[in-house]
Order: structure tokens, then C-alpha cells, then sequence
């Protein structure tokens, strides 16, 4: 069964990414690192049984974590009110990581603020697809590298290509299998990358596949082309790849 493999695949990614995760902090390549996939394992859990086995056949890659959306509450862009509202996802509790930063809380699923990028992602798939269980019909989305990366005392948020050394290829080498994994459980036929980032490791991995890949542009609003014209221009860039 498709659910099931998508759970093992995840559940063996979650494992693994653990060593890693002490590995970064030892080597001083950042000083935190959440691991979402263990400590709000119900929640992610939740999502795959709704979102692996309605037939998607494009996948939306993302990079990794951020402290407000997956980092936490375990989904891919996740955003409070999406959660709640578009997914129907509530009363699930959540750990917390194994050494949390003072200015990084998990709250989970009521965190009260919400994720700019997830609710401009999800909701522009609610607004061309309509109910979640449409939006899988068509797509699924994960995220490259389940681990959120923090640094410094104000917990800085740091994505994968900005740390470098032995280790992080490791760790972003098991993610390319992970993903390789998944395209091969959904049987994908399209990837889009959601930021260049995302969009190049789809591409490397992907090369004589046969799997096509796309790109487009990354909702966050710290990105001038995500902000560009209201958002407008965004939503047109997205929609544009869309299947």
C-alpha cells in the first residue's frame, strides 16, 4: 500500500537524521537542531496518511524547515491557520526537541503566529485546486531535509546551503534518497523545486529519469520576488508550473 511505504520511507528518514542532527551541533557547524520528524511525529504522520494515496503526481520540494511552520507542526509550509482550517489537523500534541533554544518554543499546532510562506503556498493551492483532499489529487510536498537548523542567541534560522563540510553532504545525500524513495513510492512524473535550492538538488538527482523538473519561486517574504507587485507576480510564477 502507497500510505504505508510513504510512512516506512519517512519513518526511517526520521531515524537517521538524528546522528546527523548531534553531528552538526558537535562539529560547531550550528549550535541547534530541531528534528521535527521525531518530536511532531503525530502530526507529520496525520498528514502523510491524508496526503500520500489520492494520486499526485507532482511533487512540491521545498528546502527545510522553518521555526513557524514545519518546525512546528511536522508538515511541509505548514502555517496555523492552513493547519487547522484547509487540512482539518487539530487536537494533536506535540514533544519537544531534545535541547530546544530558549527564543525557539515548540508550541505546535497552536502556535501563534503564523508562517507567511505556508499560508501563501497552501493557499494558493486552495484557491486553484479547493479542498485538501483536491489539492492531493495533484500534489504532495515535502521538504529536501527534515532538520530546522538554528545558530547563534537569537536562534537565527540557517538553511542547508549555508553550511558546508562532510557532514552536511552526508546528510543531504540521505535526503536525496529519500526523495528518491518517494518519487519512486507515488510514482511522480513532475518536480518543482520551490526556490533554487531545491530546485538544483532536484535536478541533480533527477537527470536521465525520465522525472521532469521545474522550478519556481520561493513564497518566503523575505524574497523581493515573492513581495514583487503585491505577490501577484508570485502567485503568476507558481501557477504558471502548476499542473
Amino acid at each position: 500500500m502507497v500510505t504505508d511505504k510513504i510512512i516506512i520511507a519517512a519513518e526511517k528518514l526520521r531515524d537517521d537524521v538524528e546522528v546527523f542532527s548531534k553531528t552538526l551541533v558537535s562539529e560547531g557547524l550550528v549550535d541547534y537542531v530541531y528534528n521535527p520528524l521525531k518530536y511532531a511525529w503525530e502530526i507529520h504522520l496525520c498528514y502523510l496518511k491524508m496526503a500520500s494515496d489520492k494520486g499526485a503526481k507532482t511533487l512540491l520540494l521545498g528546502m527545510n524547515p522553518g521555526p513557524h511552520g514545519m518546525g512546528q507542526m511536522g508538515i511541509p509550509f505548514a502555517a496555523t491557520s492552513i493547519v487547522r482550517d484547509l487540512l482539518d489537523i487539530s487536537g494533536i500534541e506535540v514533544d519537544q526537541p531534545l535541547i530546544p533554544h530558549p527564543k525557539r518554543p515548540v508550541i505546535g499546532l497552536d502556535y501563534p503566529r503564523e508562517e507567511v510562506s505556508g499560508t501563501r503556498l497552501w493557499g494558493l493551492l486552495a484557491e486553484t485546486y479547493g479542498d485538501s483532499r483536491s489539492i492531493f489529487e495533484k500534489i504532495f510536498i515535502l521538504n529536501h531535509c527534515p532538520l530546522m537548523l538554528l545558530d547563534g542567541e537569537r536562534a537565527t534560522n540557517i538553511t542547508p546551503d549555508k553550511i558546508s563540510g562532510e557532514t552536511v553532504r552526508k546528510l543531504l545525500s540521505r535526503c536525496d534518497d529519500h526523495l528518491l524513495e518517494v518519487i519512486e513510492i507515488l510514482d511522480i512524473e513532475c518536480v518543482i523545486g520551490v526556490g533554487k535550492f531545491a530546485e538544483k538538488r532536484a535536478r541533480a538527482i533527477l537527470k536521465d529519469s525520465g522525472v521532469e523538473v521545474k522550478g519556481c519561486w520561493h513564497p518566503s517574504p523575505a524574497s523581493p520576488l515573492a513581495n514583487r507587485n503585491g505577490g501577484k507576480d508570485w502567485k503568476e510564477n507558481v501557477s504558471s508550473v502548476l499542473p
